[in-house]
């Protein structure tokens, strides 16, 4: 198989897929990223994350703002740069928003993954890593799910999306054999870097979990609404599989090395924990770890959510040799070391990044 020396991530700046630029530096991998800052932060030539990202490696990225409905730029692009291998992280992702925006998401998503396939296959460049999600799953049938468990029946508009291209993936993949795919669905990562210098900065209100127990933990909002209260499950909320960004980052350098070694055609892994965690249970852990009460209110029930899932990620530590190492007391820690150091985000002075503790120690 053809050596991956410079892979091409899209979505770079954003939470994801900024940690996963840092793994791959980490990983001796020469890394060009775009953005278009719809979730996350910067300015014309610079994302404020990936300027963090910097300072903790030692090494350079390369980046651009650019959107994916932008072909001539994305083009132009490919025409500088050889690239190996892509890790398509870019998309809108609030399932909430999805449900009240839906032509918004068709078009950024699905439009703006056929727009890269194109511009791939015309520089032959034919090898992917896709960033799906486990809201192709939709209401599971059975749990904890594994990666043949139907996908389709989805509850929103994101999910829709992430399965269409799931979809277009594999007639793509059928249609010209050199394609060598492989598409992550993650289920709910939360967590930050160790060195609090990357995290969570959402753009749009706060629609995860993570980021707004974290402001309610700072004061800043009164207290965190659940959504459903009387879901069939042991307390009521809503059950996720919680996964660390850090080790979601090292699931996406395992998908690389398995490229690197074998042609794929196109595989499906699960990245989670394997760990099922109530709504309540994840604000008493993230209480205990902190030592701060996160006042609650219980609400109704978001259209488009569903009560309960987790994943089997048995084939992704057999074929990718990968596992989730972090508990959620890890994530809750690093999440708020993130948050305190950087109360408003990247737009925090960045005094907190300057400390002289840039290395992650």
């Amino acid at each position: 198989m053809t050596d991956i020396k410079t892979v091409f991530v899209t979505g770079g700046a954003g939470y994801i897929g900024s940690h996963c630029v840092l793994s791959l530096l980490e990983a001796g991998y020469d890394v060009v990223a775009i953005d278009n800052f719809t979730n996350s932060v910067g300015k014309e030539q610079t994302a404020a994350s990936l300027d963090r990202v910097r300072r903790i490696t030692g090494k350079e990225i390369t980046f651009y703002k650019c959107d994916l409905l932008d072909v001539q730029q994305l083009d132009e692009i490919f025409d500088k740069h050889k690239f190996d291998c892509v890790i398509h992280f870019a998309a809108v992702k609030s399932v909430g928003e999805s449900m009240k925006q839906p032509l918004k998401y068709y078009k950024n998503n699905i439009i703006g993954a056929m727009n890269l396939l194109e511009v791939m296959a015309s520089h032959g460049c034919y090898q992917l890593v896709f960033s799906s999600s486990c809201t192709v799953y939709g209401n599971p049938s059975s749990l904890p799910i594994t990666e043949s468990h139907p996908t389709g029946n989805i509850t929103n508009v994101y999910g829709r999306t992430k399965y269409f291209i799931e979809e277009i993936l594999r007639d793509v993949a059928n249609s010209e054999k050199r394609w060598n795919i492989v598409s992550l669905r993650y289920f709910n990562p939360i967590g930050a870097h160790s060195s609090g210098l990357i995290g969570e900065d959402p753009t749009t209100n706060f629609s995860n979990l993570m980021p707004y127990i974290a402001q309610v933990a700072l004061g800043k909002k009164p207290s965190l609404s659940i959504y459903g209260g009387d879901y069939a499950t042991p307390d009521g909320t809503g059950i996720r599989d919680y996964v660390h960004v850090m080790d979601l980052a090292e699931g996406h350098v395992a998908a690389l090395k398995k490229l690197q070694s074998k042609h794929l055609h196109l595989q499906v892994y699960n990245l989670g924990s394997g760990q099922g965690t109530s709504v309540l249970d994840f604000i008493k852990t993230f209480e205990k770890v902190t030592g701060i009460k996160v006042p609650y209110t219980i609400e109704a029930r978001r259209e488009g959510d569903i009560a309960s899932m987790y994943a089997n990620c048995d084939f992704a530590k057999f074929d990718l040799g990968w596992t989730a190492k972090y508990t959620l007391e890890d994530m809750c820690r690093d999440s708020w070391k993130w948050q305190t150091m950087n109360p408003n985000g990247y737009k925090s002075n960045d005094t907190a990044s300057m400390n002289g503790k840039a290395d992650g120690h």
